[in-house]
This record gives structure tokens, C-alpha cells and sequence, in this order.
């Protein structure tokens, strides 16, 4: 895990300029940085280091390959290098190697591959600039789900790019000018979604993204914000993968056995942990005591060994508080379990550092939470793995299963009927809702059901539809009347109907969409951040690409089952954790 900055411009600015964007990363990558630039072609590419694969220089990077043509800044991890480089021998593409990173085995396989080639045939997480010299030509490039940051944009002639826009700030003139339209869609999403970002002419790639251009797109900006594909010229803007082409082959090639379907799924994660724990540093898991971090967790122990180091927030307030639950999984599978309760005082003394943690305008209610545990983890281990996709690969969220429910009891209501009914609700007080909700049988029960009613409830008097009812309760403010005056109404991914094309049922698409929007820009921009900001290298089992093509195998039923969610995954927890400790509301 580390941090990568870059710039392509007719004259590069002096050394010590162009480091103090590598700097703006240093907690990203404490161990080691790095500066290698071209003067000549007016490139230059910077490194910030976290070692966790090859501790030893031989990992340094920038890092050129063995025939110089590619010069690479990598920000990640290719769980899969060690079988790249088997592919590599079987070939006879290589010689020997000077160490045993995963970036020298990326530069190896470009060399034989290509570059789509070889993105293709990677199984990880990763943001990589790769400037090849014969070519004269910068390559980004973005895993599929978006875990890795890579933010890229033109100012006074030049096109830089970097892991956070902190990097982005420090280059000399930097234009910060706040993008008035973006601006909208954060008070929108309260999150800044992809390809935008905060300032005008400043974009992030988008997730499963390849960006290719030369020397001579340094100085024209492209505008509006480019959605893949895009092609200007030499300006070249596609995908290497796509969610929507994997749902539509998992749709074709369904799994209806339903003890194939949990054998094959306890499989793929079974790989994934696997691979994903290898590390040449410390290594631990987040444990919320839920679904799907009691997954991780189960499949981590059960690799044998010492006991997993597991990390818990806890809080004082009843019905936030789930350290408890994660305590008794801890006890189960034998963990090393670690937990933290939270003062006010300690949530407060976070608020300060949230402009520099995430750079750009971010309302996500668990952002101080998830830097806490974060920040604990980081006095035990270098690398956590988490359960986070689990609810958008699995249908986790109440709305996949409430949303249609809801929609089919209240459609029919004329609109000034479903208002009224909007009113009605809310004059039931929270504490009430919340009464009932607890008062479900079982794992019906639904905690913190007040706060879900009134949300529902202020959305009643304008949605149209089951995907009007999603829109409205993953947004903020209506998208048909912006926060900001005079700003233009910009397009995001949820406005694709291209992306959900052919799937029928509801709940799928809001989890395309989900995976899509929310996932990418909301939570593995939190993860990431959370824990970059101490130097804690996070990992996501459930985001292995196999796994995730798997989960659109299985039909719904074996997602959405008797008012639950997750079906197929909670059967795979249940082989190592009893029902008991599982079955309860989020």
C-alpha cells in the first residue's frame, strides 16, 4: 500500500517542488519514497512506500524494468504475482528476478503482455502509472471496484495526478477552484462520485479504468468530465472490466443447486483469504461481529496457525454498540480479539483531522468510527482484511428487501394520498418506531427502525416507482432541485439505464447500482482513507473479481430469502460460527 503522484508537462517544475507532492502522501507510504523523471520528455513520476511484499530495497520504487522501457509508480497489491510469475517461467519471458515484490513481477508481465493484457490477468487491488519510454506514453490505471484512490486533472499546462488531492495541491499553481455542479451532487450523495471531483478540470478514474494519452493531451484539459470509453486522439479512456458484462455472463450461466452454490462460494473466499493474507508484515482483521466480517474472520482462523488478531469499536450507546456481538464470534473462533469503546471525547478529536484524512467534502456517519478502529489496528498490525461488498454482492441492505415490499403496499396510493401517509408516520415519534422494531421476532427485528420510518417517510410525497423509492433513499437533497444556485444538473452512473439493461428484478439492479456508485465512492473511498491517515494497509476478500462474478451466478432467492438478506453467505458463515451468534438485525 503506498501512494503515487505524477506529472506530464512540456517543462517540468524543480525537484523539490515535484516532491512535495510525493510528501502530501508520506502517511500513506512512511517507509520509503522515491522521484524518477524524464526532463527531456517533461515526465515524472513519485512514490511514497508502505512495505508489506519484499521489505528489502529491492522493492524501491519508482521501479524501472529489467529491459527500461516501463517505469512504474504502484500504489496496492497483486495477490495473484507468485502465479504471474509461474505464467511468466512457463513461457520463458523472463530471467532471473531481483526480488520478490509484486511490482517487479507487474513490470515483468508488461513486458510480455502488454499493459490491458496483464491488468486483465491481475487478481488485486492497485492504482498504477506506468510511463512507457518507447512509446511515449503514460498509462493509469484503477482496479475494478474502485479500492485503490487515483485522482488525475490539468492545471497551467500541465497533467498531474496523484493517489489523494493533497498531492494534487502541492503542485505549483494548482487552480482550486471549487466545481459549483459537483458541489451539488456532494450535497446530493454526500459523497463526491466518479469520474468528478471537488475542483474544476480534476477528475478520479474510474474503477476498472485504463487511461492512456501522451505528451500532447498535458496541456488541453478535457471537458465535461469523461465517462468510459472516451477518445480523443491520443486521449484513450476505457475499461479493462466491467460489473455490468459480469452480471449479464453470471445471468446466462446460472448456479441452481443450492449446496453447489455454498460449496462453490465457501471455495472462492476460501482463495481469496488465502491470497490475501499473504504478507511479509503483521496481519489482522476488522470484526464487527456481522455477517460478513465474522466471514473473513472464520476463514482467516481457519487457515491454521497462530490466533487472527481481530479489532472491534465498540460504543456505550445500546443501540450503535455490536462489540459485543463481536466479542462472542472472537470467543467462538479463538481470536487475538482487541476492542476499543469509544469516548465522545475521542470521536470529537478526530473532527479536526477529516479535511486532511479525505481531502475532499465527505459525509459518511462512520468515517470517525472507521478511522478509530483503524488507528487501533495500526498499534498491532500493518495489514487488516475487512468485510466490506459483502451487502452489495449479497443484497445485505434493508432497502433490497423493503423497497419492493413497500413499493407494492403503497403504489397504488395517488400521490397527495402517499404524502399524507408520509405525514402520518412521522408523527410517531422515534422512540417508537424503535419500540417496534426491537419488539420483531427474532431476526425480523430491526434496529434503529425510527430514524429508517422518517427517512422513508420524507420521500413518500415524490417517488414514482421502486427505483424511485432507491434513488430517494440513497440521496440527500432531490436531484431535480440543486442545493447550489445556478448549478447545472451533472450525470452519474445511477442515471446509466445502459448499466442495468435486461435485469428485471428490482433488488438486482439497486445492487448494480450499489456497486456501481455507492461502493467505489462511498465506502472504499472511507476505507481507504480511514486508514491510509495511519498507515494501515485494508484488504477486501469479498472484492476478489472471482467471488464477485460468482455472487451473479446465483439467482435471488438465494440471496433474498424469508425477509433476510445474504442467504448463501449466511450459509457459509453458519459451517463455522452457530446461528445463534449470527442471526439478529444490523
Amino acid at each position: 500500500m503506498c501512494g503515487i503522484t505524477g506529472v506530464l508537462t512540456a517543462s517540468l517544475p524543480p525537484e523539490e517542488k515535484l516532491r512535495a507532492m510525493t510528501d502530501a502522501l508520506r502517511h500513506r507510504g512512511p517507509d520509503d519514497d522515491g522521484l524518477w523523471s524524464d526532463p527531456a520528455v517533461g515526465v515524472a513520476l513519485g512514490h511514497r512506500r508502505l512495505a508489506i511484499l519484499d521489505l528489502s530495497p529491492a522493492g524501491h520504487q519508482p521501479m524501472a524494468s529489467a529491459c527500461g522501457r516501463y517505469v512504474i509508480a504502484f500504489n496496492g497489491e497483486i495477490y495473484n504475482h507468485l502465479e504471474l510469475r509461474e505464467s511468466l517461467a512457463e513461457g520463458g519471458r523472463v530471467g532471473a528476478w531481483s526480488g520478490h515484490s509484486d511490482t517487479e513481477t507487474l513490470l515483468a508481465c508488461f513486458v510480455a503482455w502488454g499493459v490491458k493484457e496483464t491488468l486483465v490477468r491481475s487478481v488485486g487491488m492497485f492504482a498504477i502509472a506506468l510511463w512507457d519510454r518507447a512509446e511515449r506514453r503514460l498509462h493509469l490505471a484503477r482496479d475494478r471496484f474502485g479500492e485503490k484512490p487515483l485522482y488525475y486533472g490539468w492545471t497551467r499546462g500541465a497533467f498531474i495526478f496523484g493517489s489523494e488531492l493533497a498531492a494534487l495541491r502541492q503542485y505549483p499553481g494548482f487552480e482550486r477552484e471549487v466545481d459549483r455542479d459537483v458541489l451539488s451532487l456532494y450535497l446530493q450523495f454526500c459523497y463526491v462520485p466518479a469520474p468528478y471531483a471537488i475542483y474544476r478540470h480534476t477528475y478520479k478514474l474510474e474503477a476498472g479504468c485504463l487511461l492512456t494519452l501522451t505528451p500532447k493531451d498535458a496541456t488541453e484539459s478535457v471537458s465535461p468530465a469523461p465517462f468510459a470509453p472516451f477518445h480523443r486522439a491520443t486521449f484513450v479512456l476505457e475499461r479493462f472490466w466491467s460489473l455490468e458484462e459480469a452480471v449479464r455472463r453470471g445471468a446466462k450461466d446460472p448456479i441452481r443447486d443450492e449446496r453447489e452454490a455454498v460449496d462453490q462460494l465457501e471455495a472462492a473466499l476460501v482463495r481469496s483469504v488465502k491470497l490475501q493474507s499473504i504478507a511479509d508484515v503483521p496481519l489482522g482483521a476488522f470484526l464487527s461481529g456481522g455477517i460478513d466480517s465474522s466471514t473473513i474472520a472464520a476463514l482467516m482462523q481457519c487457515q491454521g496457525g497462530r490466533p487472527v488478531r481481530t479489532f472491534t469499536i465498540g460504543f456505550n450507546e445500546a443501540g450503535f454498540n455490536e462489540a459485543v456481538h463481536a466479542k462472542a464470534v472472537a470467543k467462538h473462533l479463538g481470536t487475538e480479539h482487541t476492542e476499543l469503546y469509544v469516548t465522545s471525547g475521542e470521536a470529537q478529536a478526530v473532527i479536526p483531522r477529516l479535511p486532511q484524512l479525505y481531502s475532499e467534502p465527505f459525509a459518511d456517519a462512520s468515517q470517525i468510527p472507521t478511522h478509530l478502529v483503524a488507528q487501533m489496528a495500526r498499534g498491532h498490525v500493518t495489514v487488516a482484511l475487512s468485510g466490506d461488498a459483502g451487502d452489495e454482492l449479497f443484497g445485505g441492505y434493508n432497502r433490497y428487501f423493503w423497497g419492493k415490499r413497500i413499493w407494492n403496499r403503497i403504489g397504488w396510493m395517488p400521490r397527495p394520498a402517499r404524502r399524507a401517509l408520509g405525514g402520518l408516520i412521522r408523527q410517531v415519534p422515534v422512540g417508537a418506531w424503535d419500540s417496534l422494531g426491537r419488539s420483531l421476532p427474532g431476526a425480523r427485528r430491526i434496529a434503529r427502525l425510527g430514524d429508517k420510518a422518517h427517512k422513508l417517510a420524507s420521500r413518500l410525497k415524490t417517488v414514482d416507482g421502486v427505483e424511485g423509492l432507491y434513488r430517494s433513499l440513497v440521496t440527500e437533497w432531490p436531484a431535480d432541485a440543486s442545493a447550489v444556485p445556478g448549478a447545472v444538473r451533472l450525470p452519474t452512473r445511477l442515471d446509466d439505464a445502459a448499466a442495468v439493461k435486461g435485469i428485471t428484478e428490482p433488488e438486482h439492479r439497486m445492487m448494480i447500482w450499489d456497486t456501481l456508485t455507492y461502493l467505489p465512492d462511498d465506502i472504499l473511498h472511507k476505507v481507504d482513507r480511514a486508514a491510509m491517515g495511519v498507515s494501515l494497509e485494508t484488504r477486501v476478500p469479498f472484492l476478489d473479481h472471482r467471488v464477485a462474478e460468482l455472487a451473479w451466478r446465483f439467482p435471488l432467492a438465494m440471496k433474498l430469502r424469508d425477509g433476510q438478506g445474504k442467504w448463501v453467505l449466511r450459509e457459509v458463515l453458519y459451517r463455522h460460527v452457530p446461528r445463534a451468534l449470527i442471526d439478529r438485525p444490523k
